[in-house]
């Protein structure tokens, strides 16, 4: 009986996308576009926008947020999971980020379904929560500033509807998250992942795929 996770080589890695990856043209040329941007590590991997689009097709999810977009790719994956009418609320704060994503979105036809907000991804979600959406979104995707994931998943919260979904990536931050913490990043990792594993107002599973995906179910 396994114990714990496979180790995963380079081969075994290069057989899970050819054995599994289904990409839209469109989501294939945007990591491609990205590869050679300087911050590239921030995009996540085909293999997790694959895993994000079908918990999104499993929940039949309709209204999604997003915090963090950088160039896309997860916004991408997660529009083309929603029905025609989905709604995705992208928050970020980068403008040359995020205009490499439009000409993607628009050649995958799902540029209508993100409502792409440039600004302070706490005043979006405030201001979601001032306009009475409290409780009307079903899956939430967290990949921003790691100080402000507390701030975001509280917001979250509020927005989602019981039974909805709250991913969070980089929980596990490369490992260091084990460790003692030498920035703040790490650090306000630690602390929400300890309050999050006492918080009762969700079912919780911290999956160690990427760099640490957890999965939040709103009760």
């Amino acid at each position: 009986m396994s114990n714990r996770t496979l180790i995963l080589t380079d081969t075994l890695y290069d057989y899970v996308l050819g054995h599994s990856l289904r990409e839209h043209p469109a989501q294939a040329a945007l990591r491609a576009a990205t590869r050679g941007h300087e911050r590239a590590s921030m995009q996540i991997s085909p293999e997790q926008g694959q895993f994000m689009a079908l918990l999104v097709k499993l929940m039949g999810a309709r209204n999604a947020i997003e915090v963090g977009v950088f160039t896309g790719y997860s916004a991408l994956s997660v529009a083309l999971a929603l029905p025609p009418e989905g709604r995705l609320v992208a928050c970020d704060i980068s403008d040359e980020y995020t205009s490499v994503a439009r000409p993607f979105w628009q050649q995958a036809g799902v540029a209508d379904k993100i409502d792409l907000r440039l600004a302070p991804a706490q005043d979006t979600l405030q201001s979601l929560l001032n306009d009475g959406e409290a409780g009307l979104y079903d899956f939430a995707f967290i990949d921003a500033d790691k100080v402000g994931y507390d701030g975001y998943y509280e917001a979250c919260l509020q927005l989602l509807r019981p039974g909805g979904l709250i991913v969070l990536d980089n929980t596990l931050r490369d490992g260091r998250v084990a460790m003692r913490a030498e920035d703040p990043d790490t650090a306000a990792l630690q602390a929400l992942n300890i309050k999050l594993r006492e918080d009762l107002r969700v079912d919780l599973s911290m999956l160690p795929i990427s760099d640490g995906v957890t999965l939040a179910r709103k009760r």
